[in-house]
């Protein structure tokens, strides 16, 4: 049959060398390539072959073939699938694009990154020709299902390609690459390798629907084949096909679901949970998620890998698709399979993809209710959940504010009602005592150091519940003023405390009243004498034990936060704080005679005493005092008098 050459069009011509020698950065996806449009090839038959009863071809045995020859430096991809006609080849394969080569041509070449230059080319269609990054020739031998002749399409990738039709020619369609020689600077592995050939069929392929064979002697003769033996042997399939995602739930079982876990996460530990999700209508995706039992030591470590694998059709895209799962949920393992993605999509594609957004939304919802239904249905596992995860699913109340009170609704905390058991903000709510309107709270870098805090005096007297938060991320979220079944969470660090009935409350009212008279000029007086530090001086009632203790106002940040923000380089203006002294300690209300009886008369005896106070507040919160060393002058002065 007579050969006809063609010339690529100039455009294409040029789109075509760049992404031959700049676009891919693997160039191993030649391979998922080749393999996944064979896949798509066998699709087609097999829906084909259901439509039209009188289709004159062999659908007995649907699979795709992968045959090298180390001395010629081939290797091919056959499959026995739909094929394609003379003008098919013509128009899928003949010309890169039908139309609008020159604006993708100006697209690529103001794309900023590769990776946004591979998902160009993935929108446009050619990932065949990626072959030839790893091939100086391409020939595509291809006859379509029902028809009695084929095509044979070859070409150097340089400036033309022939086309010639052939007499015999086996259903399916053949591509075989005649390989560039190896070049490991260059990325370009030994693709005649039986072990490189495994090695990306099971990384990219391994879930694809119809088996990946080898042919025995091809691999033997790739790695130095043992023996001589000439009776012929079955090819090796190198693909599991065991997508567990597609498959009802009776089909699988949990040892099954337990490897698929192991070997996408590496961690020879059971999950704790196993979170199917399978969405359909116009936009479908299957998804199989994994909680697993315990935290990895590098999860809070800067560019930690997220475990969800993206693949589009049971092709392998990407490990870590960071745009599938919020940072919070970054512990969750697993894969989603979308059915109408392209297969070199770019990260930088999927953040703007609306589905994938859409995508996303319902992952983080699922796996927040399976989290729900675990602490309600199974509160040992929940338990093992939380103290594993809890830290960073918190991240979540400073980020989904759409799924902030859920987030809440399954967070648990340390409290003073239970030394050893955590509590829901459920639980809390419940054991609320009359006429209390708020939940209470307080941060620190401990327990030990929160339990003990001043500030805690007043609601162990009363018998009220606080919540002791003690993880990094607690001083951040609770900022927000969050609020849980229409209760706010309060600090017991900030602004007035006002407990009791509503007659305790007017009783307390009365005696405050009379307080104030009677300590006004020592409050004015320290709140002048201490300006440079506090901006006021008041009674407090939240102390029954301590002379003083420091409090933020309502609004302000917590010096803990302060600190947070200028160890990232922030730079956060200083906020004075308020000092609250206790009027029952004796030496407040000694304190208060002294200034009453000597006033400015005494020299610098009261303003030391008044700054010591302030000083040991300022440490009874854990607080650093901003001269240590006078500090340390002053007591040791005092204690002198004292001997």
């Amino acid at each position: 049959m007579p050969t006809e050459t063609f010339e690529f069009q100039v455009e294409a011509r040029q789109l075509l060398q760049m992404m031959i020698h700049s676009i891919y950065s693997n160039k191993d996806v030649f391979l998922r390539e080749l393999v996944s449009n064979a896949s798509d090839a066998l699709d087609k038959l097999r829906l084909e072959a259901l439509r039209d009863d009188a289709l004159d071809a062999d659908v007995s045995d649907l699979h795709i073939a992968i045959e090298t020859d180390r001395q010629a430096r081939t290797l091919t991809v056959r499959d026995n699938g739909i094929g394609m006609s003379h003008d098919e080849v013509v128009q899928l394969i003949g010309t890169i694009a039908n139309s609008g080569t020159a604006k993708f041509l100006r697209d690529l070449k103001e794309a900023e990154s590769t990776a946004s230059a591979e998902g160009l080319i993935g929108q446009f269609g050619v990932g065949f020709y990626s072959s030839f990054m790893v091939a100086d020739e391409v020939t595509l031998l291809t006859r379509r299902a029902g028809e009695s002749q084929g095509t044979r399409w070859t070409s150097s990738g340089e400036g033309t390609y022939t086309i010639e039709t052939v007499d015999s020619a086996p259903q399916g369609t053949a591509v075989t690459l005649r390989l560039k020689p190896e070049d490991t600077d260059d990325q370009l592995h030994d693709y005649v390798s039986a072990w490189k050939i495994r090695e990306i069929v099971k990384r990219y392929s391994d879930f694809i629907t119809w088996p990946v064979r080898m042919a025995p002697e091809a691999a033997d003769g790739a790695d130095g084949a043992e023996g001589a033996d000439d009776a012929p042997r079955e090819p090796e399939t190198l693909n599991s096909m065991k997508a567990l995602w597609a498959r009802s739930r009776d089909e699988v079982t949990d040892d099954e679901y337990h490897e698929l876990y192991k070997h996408i996460s590496h961690d020879w530990s059971a999950p704790l949970e196993t979170i199917r999700l399978q969405a359909e209508g116009t936009f479908e995706y299957q998804a199989l998620l994994f909680i697993p039992s315990h935290a990895p030591q590098d999860l809070f470590m800067q560019g930690y890998q997220r475990g969800i694998q993206l693949y589009v059709k049971r092709v392998f895209i990407m490990d870590d698709c960071e745009a599938l799962m919020p940072p919070y949920l970054r512990f969750v393992k697993g894969v989603v399979d979308a059915q109408d993605l392209s297969l070199n999509v770019s990260r930088e594609i999927l953040q703007q993809d609306r589905q994938i957004q859409l995508m996303h939304r319902r992952l983080a919802k699922k796996v927040l209710s399976t989290v729900k239904d675990m602490m309600s249905a199974e509160p040992e596992r929940y338990a093992t959940f939380w103290r594993e995860f809890g830290r960073v699913l918190k991240e979540g109340l400073l980020s989904d504010f759409e799924n902030r009170e859920t987030i809440l609704g399954v967070s648990s905390f340390a409290t003073t009602h239970d030394k050893d058991e955590p509590t829901t903000l459920r639980q809390y709510v419940e054991r609320m005592k009359d006429g209390q309107e708020h939940i209470f709270y307080l941060t620190g870098e401990s327990r030990q150091a929160v339990e003990n805090s001043p500030h805690m005096e007043a609601f162990r007297a009363k018998g009220v519940e606080v919540l002791l938060l003690t993880d990094p991320v607690d001083e951040v979220w609770v900022q927000a003023d969050p609020a849980f079944d229409g209760k706010q969470l309060r600090s017991v660090a900030k602004g007035e405390v006002d407990l009791g009935t509503e007659e305790e409350k007017k009783e307390a009212a009365t005696e405050r009243e009379g307080r104030q008279q009677e300590y006004a000029d020592l409050l004015g007086w320290m709140t002048d004498r201490l300006s440079g530090t506090v901006k006021e001086v008041r009674l407090s009632s939240r102390l029954t034990v301590s002379p003083a203790c420091i409090v933020s106002d309502t609004h302000d940040v917590t010096p803990a936060l302060e600190n947070m923000y200028r160890a990232m380089g922030q730079d956060v203006p200083q906020v004075k704080r308020i000092l609250e002294l206790n009027p029952g300690h004796p030496l407040v209300s000694g304190l208060n005679r002294a200034h009453a009886e000597r006033g400015e008369e005494d020299g610098t005896g009261l303003h030391e005493t008044a700054e010591l106070l302030h000083d040991l507040a300022l440490l009874a919160e854990g607080g650093e005092l901003g001269d240590p060393s006078r500090f340390v002058r002053l007591m040791a002065d005092r204690l002198e008098r004292t001997l």
